[in-house]
């Protein structure tokens, strides 16, 4: 099993959306032994957790927090946060 800092997406495993497409969860999974889900819009633990997480991303990352085509912002936007 390869170590997850290894690991390198493809361009086909983002979503232009925002973050990752069904087929980059399965690469991710199947190369670290990971569990990654769907993103949870309609609100629970995870988003909460998510958007937790993001938002001291976005204080780290002041230039992806002001730019909203950045990576980390269109994936806020899809867990509704």
């Amino acid at each position: 099993m390869r170590a997850k800092k290894d690991f390198q997406f493809k361009a086909e495993h983002k979503n232009p959306k925002g973050g990752l497409s069904e087929a980059g969860r399965k690469a991710y999974n199947s190369a670290t032994g990971s569990n990654l889900k769907r993103p949870q819009p309609e609100g629970g633990a995870r988003r909460d957790s998510f958007c937790a997480r993001s938002a001291g991303q976005m204080k780290m990352f002041p230039k992806a927090a002001k730019d909203p085509e950045s990576r980390l912002r269109l994936a806020r936007k899809k867990w509704n946060c």
